[in-house]
């Protein structure tokens, strides 16, 4: 049997096919991974249902519905109900070195891209995390939510860019500014209507910061924990894939023939058709093997063939491909 030589594409497909194994082996990397999300969705559900119960406590919902009958009556300068789903959160129950009461306070955002990190501001964080969280669904519409984790060590850059606005827009991401995460669509839209709440105020977040027991605090803290280690999670199995995928490619790039990366994957405890991926490949018969290379270059050579002696050269050429 003649030896198909490795081309481009032939090492791209044969790549590919093996790197989704790596995705989807079920190695504690990838279970640590799994497990950080249904704990985020855990922490989700506690730390809202909470602040439901803190911000109801700051704002009665019956005096909301006092202020909307009012709004309803008297127009606009009645319009202090709002919906929100970031809250500013603090208490008072540690004290300073001298023994003094000091106010512990910091924000906490339920949109999908909130920070992790307790920033009003910096969304990087917040980014990475609607990226690791909606990564199947992200992979079924040809995104990369991985690029933030196989970019880690890198600066922005074009590539990087790229890929990641295709993710935000996947997900819903309106916009750079803060509130105009308010306008967010799709999934993103989705994920942020299940967190809002009442408020009553027309000021930003940070101007309005909610009272709650140290208790409650840290059950806060405990969630937005556990965001960030879905993060962190997520970085460290793409890291182990990455490091697999660059050893890969130094292999596949050296091999010359097919059968030395059929070979590589059998030894992973990959199988692989070759058939396939010479059947499904657009050139790898026509170049690489002599037989049907010599058929094509002798049918383009007779220009004087009949139309029945073309047919049946085609037919043999077709026959020969299966």
């Amino acid at each position: 049997m003649t030896k198909i030589r490795m081309n481009t594409e032939l090492r791209n497909k044969l790549f590919n096919k093996i790197k989704n194994v790596f995705e989807n082996e079920d190695t504690q990397e990838r279970e640590a991974f799994l497990q950080a999300r249904e704990e985020v969705d855990v922490q989700y559900s506690v730390a809202h249902n909470l602040a439901k119960r803190v911000v109801e406590r700051a704002y009665p919902p019956e005096d909301v519905a006092v202020l909307r009958t009012f709004k309803k009556k008297y127009g606009q300068p009645c319009d202090v109900v709002a919906k929100d789903k970031c809250f500013y959160f603090a208490h008072n129950e540690d004290l300073d070195d001298e023994g003094d009461t000091k106010e512990t306070k910091s924000h906490f955002d339920f949109g999908l891209f909130g920070n992790t990190n307790g920033s009003e501001y910096d969304h990087t964080e917040g980014n990475h995390f609607a990226l690791a969280y909606y990564r199947e669904d992200l992979k079924a519409m040809d995104c990369n939510p991985d690029i933030y984790a196989q970019q880690s060590e890198n600066k922005d850059n074009p590539h990087k860019t790229k890929h990641v606005d295709a993710c935000l827009k996947a997900l819903g991401k309106t916009g750079s500014g803060y509130h105009s995460s308010n306008d967010n669509t799709g999934m993103a839209k989705t994920f942020d209507d299940q967190y809002y709440l009442d408020v009553i105020g027309t000021s930003y977040c940070r101007s309005r910061a909610i009272a709650c027991t140290k208790d409650e605090y840290s059950q806060f803290e405990l969630w937005r924990i556990a965001k960030g280690n879905l993060v962190s999670k997520h970085q460290t199995w793409i890291d182990s894939i990455v490091k697999q995928c660059d050893q890969l490619k130094i292999g596949l790039k050296a091999y010359r023939y097919l059968s030395e990366g059929i070979e590589l994957a059998t030894e992973l405890g990959i199988q692989v058709d070759e058939a396939e991926l010479i059947r499904t490949n657009s050139t790898g018969l026509t170049i690489y093997n002599p037989s049907n290379l010599a058929s094509m270059i002798k049918g383009m050579k007779n220009k004087h063939q009949s139309r029945e002696a073309k047919i049946l050269a085609r037919k043999q050429y077709e026959e020969s491909l299966n």
